[in-house]
């Protein structure tokens, strides 16, 4: 199977903080493998910007470093490499202040996209828009990309909101969230939304729970300081896990555009229950394997931050009421695995009379690593003797099914990048989408704040804090096991 390469118009890019971590890392490289596939034109520019007082080609020496880090071997050709380095450019720039403004506005040309990328703190997203604005160097069809976190609490997204609002529209504003870049998380839609296989079956009918699992084996080492004001409710839950567990349980929206896709996520999102202290189980991982604890890494011996959390859900409406949604995500896992788990009840009557080794219809949607679908069924085992049932897998990786294009799958970052460039915003949050999230997910922040909860400890390389077990374990289910 061949995909389809379909390039952009011509654009400027302007990455804001292009000095980064996150540029270095993602924006640049993945902008060099969509030049490199041919979907970024020859006429297209990426304009970096940031504090740093850089030549160009001081700048496009770290460009090309970045390239030869992140870039897979197969993919870098020397004179792709110099052709794209070409097309790069780089303005120093203060963004709480005026220098560097005159220069990038003289930079822009007219009749192309114009996309500005703000990799830069949440405090400077205000700025930045104030700026672009007073300047007139973004026009009516400009487009802004704003990274996470997008505030901290309501309040503070609220705020933010309304910021960016006073210089740009919200059909302006993409705010990203990577996980809805990954290609398996945009399968999820095509798996329910162009199959009639599972959608008839896909309510609490048929549904006796759904896991979301994030599991991360690296711990907060290098930006303790940071996460410990977050925890990983902030960090993962209300963006992330919160966009999964929207796509699981959304209704089909009456076409596959950004605004009907975006308001039945707002549907499932102000669809949640309230959390039962009882239903939360937060955890901090300890010292072990030669590794440091959490609060060593975070340099705070008192620190009540998770760096793990452990959720049962409920979305209230007619298609999923009685079904838990059970959500799980920490770090210093056995295993880096995300994954979505939809588990369907048993049949109401069993014909057989070999039952002990029943299993129900697992659906597993795996986003990383290996990201795949896999579809656990009964059939009879194989050989005489009787009718003894067994579970099998009908298993689809992406690269093995999909033959070398499957294996050659865009980063995240690669396909919501270009859709800023299309003016695409299906994939991307919208401002009331944002609010509605920390609205359902700052009472229970406080809750556990005015009971003054501490977390679980658990050991690096397990699967999280015993009473996080416990939480299905009471309901009679269990985890499915991070594995190795």
């Amino acid at each position: 199977m061949v995909s389809r390469v379909i390039p952009v118009e011509p654009f400027d890019l302007v990455v804001f903080g292009a000095t980064g971590d996150l540029a270095r890392r993602k924006i640049l490289p993945g902008l060099y493998r969509r030049f490199w596939a041919g979907q970024v034109t020859a006429d297209s520019r990426i304009i970096g910007a940031a504090r740093a007082a850089l030549t160009e080609d001081a700048f496009r020496a770290d460009v090309k470093a970045a390239i030869d880090e992140f870039v897979s071997a197969d993919k870098r050709d020397a004179a792709m490499i110099d052709a794209f380095l070409a097309r790069l450019h780089y303005v120093p720039i203060d963004a709480v202040g005026e220098a560097g403004w005159k220069p990038l506005k003289d930079m822009m040309r007219p009749g192309v996209v114009r996309a500005f990328y703000f990799s830069v703190a949440p405090a400077l997203f205000g700025d930045l828009a104030q700026r672009l604005h007073s300047h007139g160097i973004a026009d009516t069809g400009s487009r802004i990309v704003v990274e996470k976190p997008f505030g901290r609490d309501l309040a503070s997204a609220r705020a933010l909101n309304a910021v960016l609002a006073q210089h740009f529209r919200e059909d302006q504003i993409y705010r990203i969230d990577h996980y809805l870049g990954k290609e398996t998380v945009q399968n999820l839609m095509a798996v329910r939304f162009a199959n009639i296989l599972f959608e008839p079956l896909w309510k609490s009918e048929y549904v006796d729970h759904v896991q979301i699992t994030v599991a991360e084996t690296v711990g907060v080492d290098g930006r303790g300081a940071y996460y410990d004001k977050s925890g990983a409710m902030r960090d993962m839950v209300q963006n992330h896990m919160m966009q999964l567990l929207c796509l699981i349980a959304m209704e089909p929206p009456y076409h596959f555009d950004p605004a009907a896709v975006r308001d039945e996520k707002l549907k499932v999102i102000r669809a949640l229950d309230p959390v039962a202290p009882d239903d939360i189980v937060r955890g901090q991982y300890l010292a072990g394997a030669g590794q440091d604890s959490y609060v060593t890494h975070s340099q705070n011996p008192a620190s009540r931050t998770e760096s793990y959390i452990a959720l049962k859900v409920h979305v209230s409406n007619w298609r999923w009421k009685g079904t838990p949604f059970y959500l799980r995500t920490g770090k210093r896992l056995r295993a880096r695995e995300s994954e979505i788990v939809v588990t369907f009840r048993e049949p109401p009557h069993s014909i057989f009379d070999d039952t002990e080794g029943w299993r129900e219809n697992v659906l597993v949607i795996r986003l990383q690593p290996n990201e795949g679908i896999n579809l656990k069924v009964m059939i009879k085992e194989p050989g005489p003797g009787g009718m003894r049932l067994t579970q099998v897998p009908l298993d689809m990786s992406f690269a093995e099914a999909l033959g070398e294009e499957g294996a050659d799958i865009p980063d995240a970052y690669e396909r919501l990048i270009m859709d800023v460039i299309r003016g695409n915003q299906t994939l991307f949050m919208r401002g009331d989408e944002v609010e509605a999230a920390w609205a359902w997910t700052d009472p229970i922040i406080q809750g556990w704040e005015a009971r003054g909860d501490r977390p679980r400890g658990y050991d690096p390389g397990s699967s999280g804090p015993e009473d996080a077990l416990m939480l299905m374990h009471r309901d009679g289910r269990r985890w499915r096991e991070i594995r190795e």
